[in-house]
């Protein structure tokens, strides 16, 4: 009975991290936590913005996984995706109808951002570059990280401004804050796919730096997010927000060496992605 549940509990939590549901919740954490700034109070879940993200980040994950093509040795959740591919027609269409439909509430100049963040995001992930070998933006190493973590910036950040009709310039530290906490996590992402990104000929900032290095820099991004939050603190005082922020870093470092020693999809998609999402709650539930 006992191996029953335990093996359940095992197969819904593939699902919730290789359905990208959960990637698509830290994305909506994440926004919370920038509108938790803007607004002084915790927002409602249940928002067009919210909506829109959350919808938004199932289409580019999902599709992502319907096209790729790879070797299922590679990755449990490329043999998950083969076995259950309905699944991620199923969360597509879900993710598709949530990010069309609020679209009719979005203030235009939101509607500008979007479409700017999904040519990108599409361009990213899928073949639709012009070019004879490189058809993708991810195909370009010291680009795949820079476009990722500025839609991710993005995303969580300047939308929710423009979402509520905040000024981008009155934020300004909040949204390099969250660019170098996105950094640090997609180095981790990148050192996790060394090997078959040179495979593929794709040169990315640790395949260029080198493993140590590339730590380094990671250790180094999570010490600059810190030292910004000291300085968000003197513009917008909450010590409560600062100690989140600085627990944030810490405990992300320790995920990050955990996931060095115990790498597997599950440990960078639950672990080093649910930084995100521990952020967010430090942020909302003080």
């Amino acid at each position: 009975m006992f191996t029953e549940v335990l093996s359940a509990i095992n197969k819904l939590v593939n699902w919730f991290l290789f359905t990208s549901i959960f990637a698509a919740s830290c994305a909506v954490g994440m926004c919370m936590a920038t509108e938790r700034l803007l607004l002084n109070t915790i927002p409602s879940l249940l928002s067009p913005l919210h909506s829109l993200v959350f919808g938004s980040t199932l289409v580019i994950y999902n599709a992502h996984f319907l096209l790729k093509r790879s070797t299922p040795e590679l990755s449990d959740r490329f043999g998950w995706s083969q076995h259950y591919r309905t699944w991620h027609y199923i969360v597509f269409s879900i993710g598709f109808v949530l990010a069309f439909g609020s679209l009719f509430w979005m203030p235009w100049k939101l509607l500008l951002g979007c479409a700017v963040l999904g040519l990108l995001s599409f361009t990213y992930s899928l073949p639709l570059l012009p070019f004879k070998n490189k058809k993708r933006l991810k195909d370009f190493g010291w680009i795949k990280i820079v476009v990722l973590t500025s839609v991710w910036t993005i995303v969580t950040s300047a939308l929710p401004m423009l979402y509520w009709n905040k000024p981008i310039a009155a934020y300004p530290l909040e949204i390099v804050l969250r660019f170098a906490f996105m950094f640090a996590l997609c180095v981790a992402f990148d050192i996790r796919d060394m090997q078959t990104d040179l495979e593929d000929k794709i040169f990315t900032l640790p395949n260029l730096i080198g493993v140590k290095n590339s730590y380094r820099l990671i250790a180094f991004t999570l010490l600059v997010f810190m030292a910004l939050s000291v300085m968000q603190y003197f513009r917008y005082p909450s010590l409560v927000r600062l100690n989140g922020e600085f627990i944030t870093a810490i405990i992300t470092m320790l995920a990050i060496i955990y996931a060095k020693y115990y790498p597997s999809d599950r440990i960078y998609l639950g672990l080093i992605d649910g930084m995100m999402l521990f952020y967010a709650l430090l942020v909302l539930y003080h």
